[in-house]
Formats: C-alpha cells, sequence, structure tokens
C-alpha cells in the first residue's frame, strides 16, 4: 500500500511539472506570435489597436490563458476520473442515497453558469480598463518632465486615481459575484452531506443481518465509505468551479490576443517582388500623389509631384501640419499612398520587398529615439558588424565624437531607455550617427537638426554633403537656414505643392513661398 502511495506521489509531482512546463511554453510562443504580428503591423495598423492595449495584451491577457492552460493540464484528467469514479461507486453501493448526489450537480452547474452568463462582458470591460490604466502610467512615466514643469502632478495623480478606482471597482464586482458562487456550492453540498448521513442512518438502523445480508450500505463502515465517494465528488467539483472562474476572462483574453493574430495588415509584402531598373541607384518620383489618415476627412497631401535624383539635396519645408513629416513616411512605406505612386529606382514601392527596400534608406525620425543600451550598440542598430573605426569616423561626422569620448566610457558607456541621460541635441546627434553609418542610396532627416545650434548644424551639414554626396539626402526642415543651399527646395501648403526650386528662384517667383522660404534675422 506504502508503496502504491509513493508512486501516486511522484507520478502527481510528475504531472505538474509537465502541466507547469507545457503551460509556460504556451505562454512563451504565444508572446512570441504576439510579438512578431505586431512587427509585421503598419503604423495605421497599431495606432488602430494602440500601444497600451498591445502591451496589456502582450502581458495580462496572455497570463490569464497560460494560467487557465495550466489549470486545464492538471484537471483535465483527474478531475473527471475522479467524480466518474466517485459516482459510479457510490451508485454501486446504494442507489437510493446516489439520487440525492444526481439532484444535486445539475443544481450547482446551473448556478455556475448562470454567474459565468453575467461576468463575461464584464471580463471584457476589466481587461479595456487595464488598457486605460497602462496608457495613464504609461503617459505620466513619458511625460513626468513636463508634468512637473507644469506643476500637474496632482492632475496626474487624479487622472490614474480614477483609472485605478474604475478598474478595482470593476474586478470587485467580479469577485463578488464568484465569491456567491463559492459559499452557495458549498452549502449545497454540506446540506448533501448532512442528507446522506441522516438517509444512511435510518438504513443503518432498520438493518437486518438475517434479511439483509446482502445490503451494501447497511452498515456504518458502508456508510462512511459512501461518504468518502461524496468527497471525491465534492473536490473535483471544486476544481470545476476553479475552471468557472478562470475559463471566462480567459476566453474575453482570447478574443483579444486573436484580434491581433487575425489582424490583416494595411501594408502586404508584394506576390511577385520587382527589382530595381537597371541603371537606377538613388533615384526618387512623386507621382501624383495623395494621401490620407484613415477615418480622415481630408486627405493630408494631395497631387504631389517632384523628381530627385542621388548626389542631390531635396529639402522639405511648409507649416506646421502641412504634411512634411507624412510625405517622408511614404518613401520607406510606413503608410501606403492613396493616390498616385512613389517610385525608388524606378519601382513603385509597392511592388518592392519591404526588406530591400529599407536597406536602401537610412532615416532619422523627427523624435530621436534611443535603445537602452551602449552607444555602440545604439549604432550597431545601423549596421551589426560595425568597427570601432567605423563608429569614431561616424560620430565625427555627426559631430557627436567630442561629447562620446567625454563620456567615462566612451562608446560604452550606457545610454537609458529612449536616452534620457542625454540631452536633445546629444540624442540627435547619435540618431544621426546610427543613420549614417549604414550604407545606403537615401538618407532621410525629417526635422533632425533642429536641437542642434547654428554652428554644430552648419558643421554637420557641411559633413555630411562631404562623406555622402552619392546619396540622395533628403531634408525636412523648419529653419530656412538649414537647407539655403539645397539642390530642390518643396515648398508645402496645407498639404500642396506651392512651390519647387532653389532657394533663389523661389524667392524671385514664390509669393506664397515666402513666408517659409525668407530667412530670419537669426537665419542670416
Amino acid at each position: 500500500m506504502l508503496a502504491i502511495s509513493a508512486v501516486g506521489v511522484l507520478v502527481s509531482i510528475l504531472a505538474s511539472a509537465c502541466s507547469s512546463k507545457a503551460s509556460t511554453g504556451f505562454g512563451r510562443e504565444l508572446r512570441r506570435a504576439v510579438f512578431y504580428k505586431v512587427e509585421s503591423l503598419s503604423q495605421s495598423d497599431i495606432d488602430k489597436i494602440g500601444t497600451p492595449s498591445l502591451i496589456t495584451r502582450s502581458t495580462n491577457d496572455i497570463r490569464q490563458i497560460q494560467d487557465m492552460v495550466l489549470m486545464v493540464l492538471r484537471n483535465v484528467i483527474s478531475a473527471p476520473l475522479m467524480m466518474i469514479g466517485g459516482v459510479i461507486m457510490s451508485f454501486i453501493m446504494n442507489k437510493r442515497l446516489s439520487m440525492i448526489i444526481f439532484l444535486l450537480l445539475p443544481i450547482i452547474v446551473a448556478i455556475a453558469l448562470v454567474i459565468v452568463k453575467k461576468v463575461m462582458p464584464m471580463f471584457d470591460v476589466m481587461q479595456k480598463k487595464t488598457d486605460r490604466l497602462n496608457q495613464v502610467v504609461r503617459e505620466k512615466l513619458s511625460g513626468i518632465r513636463v508634468i512637473r514643469a507644469f506643476n500637474r502632478s496632482d492632475y496626474e495623480d487624479g487622472r490614474f486615481g480614477d483609472a485605478n478606482r474604475e478598474l478595482t471597482g470593476t474586478a470587485l464586482r467580479i469577485n463578488r459575484m464568484f465569491a456567491a458562487l463559492i459559499p452557495v456550492a458549498m452549502m449545497l453540498l454540506y446540506g448533501t452531506i448532512i442528507t446522506l448521513v441522516w438517509v444512511g442512518s435510518k438504513q443503518v438502523d432498520s438493518f437486518n443481518p438475517a434479511t439483509q445480508a446482502a445490503q451494501i450500505a447497511g452498515t456504518v463502515g458502508n456508510l462512511q465509505a459512501f461518504v468518502l465517494y461524496l468527497l471525491m465528488i465534492i473536490f473535483a467539483l471544486v476544481m470545476a468551479v476553479s475552471l468557472f472562474i478562470m475559463v471566462p476572462r480567459a476566453a474575453i483574453s482570447a478574443r483579444r490576443i486573436a484580434e491581433v493574430l487575425d489582424l490583416e495588415p494595411m501594408i502586404l509584402e508584394p506576390q511577385v517582388p520587382k527589382a530595381a531598373a537597371k541603371g537606377e541607384s538613388g533615384h526618387l518620383v512623386f507621382e501624383d500623389v495623395s494621401f490620407s489618415y484613415p477615418g480622415a476627412q481630408e486627405p493630408v497631401l494631395s497631387h504631389i509631384s517632384f523628381e530627385a535624383r542621388a548626389g542631390e539635396v531635396t529639402a522639405i519645408i511648409g507649416g506646421t501640419g502641412c504634411g512634411k513629416s507624412t510625405l517622408v513616411n511614404l518613401i520607406p512605406r510606413f503608410y501606403d499612398v492613396t493616390g498616385g505612386r512613389v517610385l525608388v529606382d524606378g519601382v513603385d514601392v509597392r511592388e518592392q520587398e519591404q526588406d530591400m527596400l529599407h536597406r536602401k534608406i537610412g532615416i532619422v525620425p523627427q523624435k530621436a529615439f534611443l535603445f537602452s543600451g551602449t552607444v555602440a550598440d545604439n549604432l550597431r542598430y545601423g549596421k551589426e558588424d560595425a568597427t570601432q573605426e567605423e563608429m569614431l569616423h561616424t560620430l565625427e561626422i555627426a559631430q557627436a565624437r567630442s561629447f562620446v569620448e567625454k563620456l567615462p566610457n566612451g562608446l560604452y558607456d550606457m545610454v537609458s531607455q529612449s536616452g534620457t541621460n542625454l540631452s536633445g541635441g546629444q540624442k540627435q546627434r547619435l540618431a544621426i550617427a546610427r543613420a549614417l553609418i549604414r550604407p545606403a542610396e537615401f538618407y532621410i532627416f525629417d526635422d533632425s537638426f533642429s536641437a542642434l545650434d547654428f554652428r554644430t548644424d552648419a558643421r554637420l551639414r557641411a559633413a555630411i554633403r562631404k562623406y555622402f554626396n552619392r546619396a540622395n539626402l533628403i531634408i525636412v526642415a523648419q529653419r530656412v537656414g538649414t537647407i539655403l543651399d539645397a539642390d530642390r527646395i518643396i515648398v508645402l501648403d496645407e498639404g500642396k505643392v506651392a512651390g519647387i526650386g532653389t532657394h533663389r528662384e523661389l524667392l524671385a517667383n514664390c509669393r506664397v513661398c515666402l513666408l517659409y522660404t525668407s530667412p530670419s534675422p537669426r537665419d542670416a
């Protein structure tokens, strides 16, 4: 008997270990699938779901599913076997007493189903409120300097408190409903035990060995055995109730994960990719390009046409919100045009493999973003096998070598997440160096010199023209002084081309352009 018990314990431990490994592996693969799916989504797709919601789905939602899988694997075999075995044995021992159990089970199941039906919508609300809480926390952490500068800590505390209270309130309502399920179920079970003991005791009192020798439940020992079988059924029911509690929330989480995995990206790879036209390199053409964001009533860009070749500098200037950043984001195909074509090396960007297209482009976004790690780690985002000499040379072009060498560990000094331990100008110069270290046909600078002083700006532009004179340089600028020597200046006004030409040509021939191309006293 002891040997059998020991084997049972070992089997139970092994089953728990295997189920834990299987559930954690399932969660790992699900997180990987969601992560890779998000990587394939366009910016419009990500905006549709929302970054805070994607974070919640990648963490909290997957955790709920993982816990449910663990519970199912642990109990999917043992619980049904215990319940079926207990019911069969109790029926064999005494049919009359077994009928009491058969009356109990449907009642408990019905109560559980009613509660589950009521809490299912509440779980959906709860996950959405978790998204909201994550959004508030993310905004507060990202904008902590702005919050302190404007003395808005109390306001943000209020926003967090409201989101936290709403989430807590929903969780409490759900827990109250499930809290009612357990006592009701236990009351029914205890009532059943009392009824069984009472009915069984009557059978024991009326037991006559002479006439009822074959009656199994006619002794105290057999009555105790019957109660033990009932406890087996109760234990199985408790595990079933636990699943009833976890399954609804896991089902909502699974639906939210499925929304991400089933989302069809707006930007797809071409079925038959086309290679660059022969003899074309660094050639960019916009043909009657228009673009509207999903759901927008008015287009951001309308009928944009221009051409830029290798060795040229094309500047894009205009008022705030005129579509400058949107225009350059169409080149690497972060968004797809809604009208016209964008041609890179003679081929529509929609007909090129995205990986090959992105290899041709070095881009510095409007908001310089650095990853946590060393300065070298950030530079190697542009070129994985970059040597120390290459990194130092590129830093020199980007006017960043002097401050990097002054860091305690130089190239291997740590950069905090988003580069919060660096100034705005330092972050911009490192972002520029990261783009320049990558051999490319096109270099796009989306208002990337705004945090630099005029002297550093001038030295940087001169160095770029010297070392990258064969590349196609596209510069989005707010300051006219940044683009006075550009080969071509495109002036945007309300999403349309107001003028194209050199600085002298625009001053002479374009009245609207004077608003954007006339040097300020500071530029002069």
